[in-house]
């Protein structure tokens, strides 16, 4: 039997991701999000308040990076979602990690995140209820320790966070239990 819970719906797992962007100056922000997903094989969508100092640096220079965060990175990964780059202006430089100049965007990759996507601005979607950026994914990099010998990421050797926003706890990733498009074939015979 269900029981009434709390207002406060949530959607479990979301992802912990890393949402990078240069301002006009070239200066590095990220900001933690779990509030996107992959929109299109080629596109990904972050549902982030237009008031973020990364929203507006998306804005301005029309590209941005998303990264996994990972259990590794914990920290720094909680840091970028406290912490706002409208008032903290040194926030990437507290965590001592490295940005590198993307080669396919005008966009930083933080290489201590294992795996990333390059994405130039698509598309702002503004509505009543609706803030979202939408970005074309033109390059994706990952870590070579998390990749097979065909090139392929090893969900599990990424460590990835996940949010809880029931009680706003992280986890990572567990292990494989099933296979997709496999698990439920047995329901198509008849």
């Amino acid at each position: 039997m269900k029981k009434d819970i709390e207002t406060k719906i949530a959607v479990f797992p979301m992802p912990v991701l890393m949402i990078a962007a240069y301002d006009e100056s070239g200066k590095v922000n990220v900001m933690n999000a779990a509030w996107g997903m992959i929109c299109a094989e080629d596109k990904i969508a972050l549902f982030i308040d237009e008031d973020h100092k990364t929203t507006k640096n998306i804005r301005a220079v029309k590209a941005f990076t998303v990264s996994l965060a990972n259990e590794k990175n914990i920290s720094e990964a909680d840091f970028f979602g406290i912490a706002t780059g409208n008032k903290m202006t040194d926030k990437f430089e507290r965590t001592n990690f490295h940005a590198i100049k993307s080669s396919h965007v005008n966009a930083p990759i933080i290489e201590e995140f294992p795996v990333v996507m390059e994405c130039e601005l698509a598309e702002v979607v503004q509505t009543e209820n609706l803030h979202a950026i939408v970005g074309k994914i033109v390059n994706a990099q990952a870590d070579e320790e998390i990749l097979d010998a065909k090139g392929k990421v090893i969900p599990e050797k990424i460590n990835a966070l996940i949010f809880d926003q029931f009680q706003n706890n992280y986890y990572n990733v567990g292990e494989k239990v099933g296979k997709a498009w496999n698990a439920g074939a047995k329901f198509m015979k008849k």
